[in-house]
Parts: structure tokens; C-alpha cells; sequence
């Protein structure tokens, strides 16, 4: 336990120290203080014919967003669809089918990276890398282009243009993750994660068998789908693999850089409105529902279970589904930071936790990306809570809400609860339609209340733009490659073009100074506020359901029968 404990503390010591100096360098990116790439900044601009003098209406903002997602749809569409006829094609992989390249390509455009196929069996090292790779880094910077235009709208007084996304994209990327990645990159390297253009290398094995080993560009991949928290990976096992994950050191880089700029945001806004305290509040409630999440995840799979007493030594709990090298903490870590920041990677199989270890996973995604989330989305997220929390406050005591000295009206209430029938519409609306079409059925491994959990599991990973799976669920058939794919396009585009459609409205509008009946947004009193209300909200909608799956499945392994 203690040195458990150890771990987790050194782990997050280092997560907090990286990301405060992050968090302020971004803002100083987004604000256009650091100009150190300008000539490389500026022909990427006179290529495009990106006129950088001119700010956007946050309609036009989301429009050019977009068109942008639409046109790498298309193209990752026709990489995956035809990669047969493409170079970089060693083993001589076929083409996708279309309902799977569908799925695939919505998948890495909206930074879900929800996989139906094994990485190293089905796609060729230029769809890895010309198709994958550059979405990885694509779809990060769009969610991180939103976050600085929120920040932006929200900071500014009665102005029309919140930005552009021209310019906020390639900054995300090129000040951002690209650095960011090749320094990680080259570190997996060195501790033996594979970089090559060779489909696999051959070895013999201790008694002599032959054994041919998938390789390819593995660390270049690796490092962007954590760091853009993307997720998807190289190989099929994700980063259980012992080629994707080969060392301890691997796996704490790895675990660190799946959160790094995710909390670092809570910084850059602070920075970016002026008030760190705002920032510091956002990043004490997210705070607050990580630990609890954590506490949650690592005390269920400590507890093991109970049916495998005098089988197996319960004292290293749960260890079904976990690599032996990094134990239970390691893995309730992965699981809890891979599941909280969307990242949707795994270094150990979440089918296999037990019921309420499962139950916490879920429940972190059904929140809707607001305990750190996506790169960027997860403080937009947490954003349209503070929104739905001040309306809340604000009917307690009969005034009108506040935030930033910008009052909160019934447009930006409407649009802060629009966003709240995103994940009941993707996650209850679908799930029950797979059961009605039968699909649901047929797809699960298990019967009973876990077979339940699979297919939440999935539909809230889709929507949550997450990733992950319990693995015993079968998602490449046509109708999940297709609701599956809706569900991301409705987690995605649901929340974004809502949050910037708030920010537009809030850069309108006058600000006006605190005053003795102004709710302040920067207290415990708040954070505590805030924090309750996102685990009401999520519990109302989500508890029915999860009583029949992995509640439903904790009371039956209490009294000794599992599915």
C-alpha cells in the first residue's frame, strides 16, 4: 500500500509540475507573445492564403473548423479505402471496408480513435502514419483552437471576433505538439519502442520456434496519441503491448503525457482571462473528481474478487486483464487517467475490471469530458458545467448569474443545456437501438448484466469522443461502424459548435465589476458547487442504466455468481 502510494504521489508531483509551465507557455502561444517560428508560421500561412490580421465571428470560427474536419475526413477516408494501391505497404494489407473506413476516419478526425481492427493486421505504415499520425495532431489542435477562442471570447468586451482558427491551429501544432512529440519520441525510442518503415522482424525464440514480430513506426504514433490525448494504437493491445509500452519508464512517460496539456489548460485560461484564480478553480474541481476517481478504481481492483478466494493470492488484488509488471496502481492509474482525459489507450483490458472498477470508467466518459477531458475540450467542457452551475446558484438566491463580470443569459443557459442531451441521445438513444435491431445481441461476449456493460461501454466511449473498450464487445459490423461513428460526430460537433456559439455571445457583451451580491467563481464554496453538480447531473442520467449493468453485476459477485 505504501509504496503504492508512493507511486501515485510521484506520479502526480510530476504531472502538476510539468503542466503549470506548460499551461502559461500556451497561453502565451495563443495570446501571440512567442514568435520564434514566425518565418515558418508565416509560409504556412501565405500557402494556405490564411489572412492572420483578421479575427472571426465565432459562426465563421466553426465553420472554417469544420470544412477543416471535413477535408481530412475525406482524405483519411480515401488513405484507409485504397491504402492497397499507396506506398509503404510492406505486408501487402488490403483496403478497408466502407463501413469500417467510415468508422476509422470518424474516429482519429473527432480525437475519439476508437478502434474495430487490429492495428498491425489491417493497416499498411502510410496509412499509420499519412492517415493516422496527421490526425492525431489535427484533431488535438482543433480541440485545442476551441479552448483559446473561449478563453478569448470570454476575456474580451464587446467585440464580434474571437480569433481565427487559421492561426490557432497551426500554433496549437506547431508550438505545442509538435515539439512536444519529438522529444517524446525520440525518448520511446531509447527505452525500445520500435521506429521503422519494416512490416516485422524475425526471431527464435528459447526453444528454437520461429517467430515473426510486427514492427513499424510505432514511437512517432505513440507519442502524439498520448500527448494529443488521441489514444488510438499501433498495435491491437494498445499500450499493454510490450513493444508500445516496453519499460516502467516508458509507462510513466507514457501515463504523464495522456494528461500533461489537458491540465495544463485550467492554466492558460486563467492566464488568458486575466484572473489565475478562475484557472486554479477549474483545476481544484477537476482535481477533486480525479482523486475520487482514482480512489475508486484502484480500491475495486485492490478488493479483487471475491469468488477467486483461495484460488489465486487475493492480496495483489484483481489481476485478471493486467500486465504482472505494472500491478494494480499502475493500471487503476492508466485506467483512471486514460478514461478522465478521453486518451482511451490501455495498458491493461478494462473487461476485465471488476464491476465497479468498470462502473468508474464509465462514469468518468458519461461526464462528458469535463475532468480534464480532451486536449483543449475538456476545459470547454467543464466551462458549459460552470454555466449550468451559476444557472443553478443563481435560481437559489434570485439573481441573475455571472461569470468573468459577463452575465449569463437565457441564450448561453439554452446552449449550456443543449449540450447536456448529448450523451443521453448517443449513449441511451443508440445503445437502445442496437437491442432493438438485434445487433446488441449478437456483439456481446457475456451474458447478463456484464454483456449490458460492453455495450454501454462502447456507445459512451463513441460519444464521450474517448476510445476505449471493453474488449469483449465485437464492433466491426456494420451497424456499430456506423451508430458508433454518428455517436463520435455527435460527442464531437455537439459540444463544439454550442461552447463557441457561448463564447461568441459573451464577447458582446459588456463586463461589468464584481459587486457585494456577485457569487464568486474562485472559491472552495464554488469549486464544491461545481463538483456537486456534475456528479448530479451525470448520476440522474446515467444511474437507471448503470444499476442494470455493473451495479446489477457488483451484487451478483457479492453473492457469488459472475457472467
Amino acid at each position: 500500500m505504501v509504496s503504492d502510494l508512493v507511486q501515485v504521489a510521484i506520479y502526480g508531483a510530476l504531472l502538476v509540475g510539468l503542466a503549470v509551465p506548460i499551461g502559461l507557455y500556451m497561453a502565451r502561444v495563443y495570446s501571440g507573445e512567442l514568435k520564434f517560428l514566425a518565418p515558418i508560421e508565416r509560409g504556412i500561412y501565405a500557402v494556405a492564403g490564411v489572412k492572420t490580421g483578421q479575427g472571426q465571428h465565432w459562426s465563421a470560427y466553426a465553420l472554417s473548423l469544420i470544412a477543416f474536419n471535413a477535408a481530412g475526413f475525406v482524405l483519411l477516408f480515401l488513405i484507409l479505402k485504397f491504402q492497397d494501391l499507396l506506398p509503404f505497404n510492406p505486408a501487402g494489407l488490403p483496403g478497408l471496408a466502407p463501413d469500417l473506413a467510415f468508422n476509422t476516419t470518424v474516429s482519429f478526425v473527432t480525437n475519439t480513435n476508437w478502434q474495430a481492427y487490429g492495428g498491425e493486421t489491417t493497416l499498411s505504415n502510410f496509412s499509420q502514419m499519412a492517415g493516422l499520425t496527421t490526425q492525431n495532431f489535427l484533431s488535438a489542435a482543433t480541440g485545442m483552437a476551441v479552448a483559446a477562442a473561449v478563453a478569448r471570447g470570454l476575456a474580451a468586451r464587446q467585440v464580434k471576433a474571437i480569433g481565427n482558427f487559421w492561426v490557432d491551429m497551426v500554433r496549437s501544432t506547431l508550438y505545442i505538439l509538435l515539439p512536444l512529440a519529438i522529444v517524446l519520441a525520440v525518448v520511446l525510442m531509447w527505452t525500445g519502442v520500435p521506429q521503422t518503415l519494416d512490416a516485422s522482424v524475425s526471431a527464435t525464440t528459447l526453444e528454437g520456434a520461429h517467430q515473426t514480430i510486427s514492427v513499424g513506426p510505432v514511437a512517432s504514433q505513440l507519442a502524439i496519441k498520448q500527448l494529443g490525448t488521441n489514444g488510438g494504437g499501433f498495435f491491437n493491445t494498445n499500450s499493454s503491448h510490450p513493444l508500445e509500452n516496453p519499460t516502467a519508464l516508458s509507462n510513466l512517460l507514457t501515463m504523464i503525457a495522456i494528461f500533461v496539456v489537458s491540465v495544463a489548460f485550467p492554466f492558460t485560461f486563467g492566464r488568458m482571462v486575466n484572473d489565475k484564480r478562475q484557472g486554479t478553480a477549474l483545476f481544484a474541481a477537476m482535481g477533486v473528481l480525479l482523486v475520487l476517481g482514482f480512489a475508486g478504481i484502484y480500491a475495486a481492483e485492490k478488493a479483487g474478487n471475491p469468488l477467486q478466494a483461495g484460488i489465486v493470492q487475493t492480496e495483489m488484488g484483481n489481476m485478471e486483464g493486467k500486465e504482472v509488471r505494472f500491478g494494480v496502481v499502475n493500471s487503476a492509474i492508466w485506467a483512471e487517467a486514460t478514461t478522465a482525459a478521453s486518451n482511451g489507450s490501455v495498458n491493461s483490458m478494462h473487461d476485465s475490471f471488476t464491476p465497479l472498477g468498470g462502473l468508474i470508467a464509465m462514469l468518468n466518459m458519461a461526464l462528458g469530458e469535463v475532468v480534464f477531458g480532451g486536449v483543449g475540450v475538456g476545459l470547454t467542457g467543464m466551462l458549459l458545467m460552470v454555466i449550468v452551475t451559476l444557472f443553478l446558484a443563481g435560481l437559489m438566491v434570485g439573481r441573475t448569474p455571472e461569470y468573468l463580470g459577463k452575465k449569463i443569459e437565457a441564450r448561453e443557459v439554452k446552449l449550456a443545456a443543449l449540450t447536456l442531451m448529448v450523451m443521453p441521445i448517443g449513449v441511451l438513444v443508440f445503445s437502445a437501438l442496437a437491442i432493438l435491431a438485434g445487433t446488441a445481441q449478437s456483439s456481446v461476449q457475456d451474458a447478463g448484466p456484464h454483456g449490458l456493460s460492453e455495450l454501454l461501454y462502447a456507445y459512451i466511449s463513441a460519444t464521450g469522443n474517448n476510445g476505449s473498450a471493453f474488449a469483449g464487445f465485437t464492433a466491426n459490423v456494420v451497424w456499430h461502424n456506423t451508430f458508433l461513428g454518428i455517436a463520435m460526430l455527435l460527442g464531437r460537433y455537439g459540444y463544439i459548435i454550442p461552447i463557441l456559439a457561448i463564447a461568441g455571445s459573451l464577447a458582446a457583451k459588456k463586463s461589468a465589476p464584481p459587486s457585494a451580491g456577485t457569487f464568486p467563481t474562485h472559491g472552495p464554496l464554488f469549486v464544491t458547487l461545481l463538483v456537486a453538480a456534475v456528479l448530479i447531473v451525470g448520476a440522474l442520467t446515467f444511474l437507471p442504466v448503470f444499476a442494470l449493468g455493473p451495479i446489477a453485476e457488483q451484487v451478483s459477485l457479492a453473492a457469488g455468481q459472475s457472467f
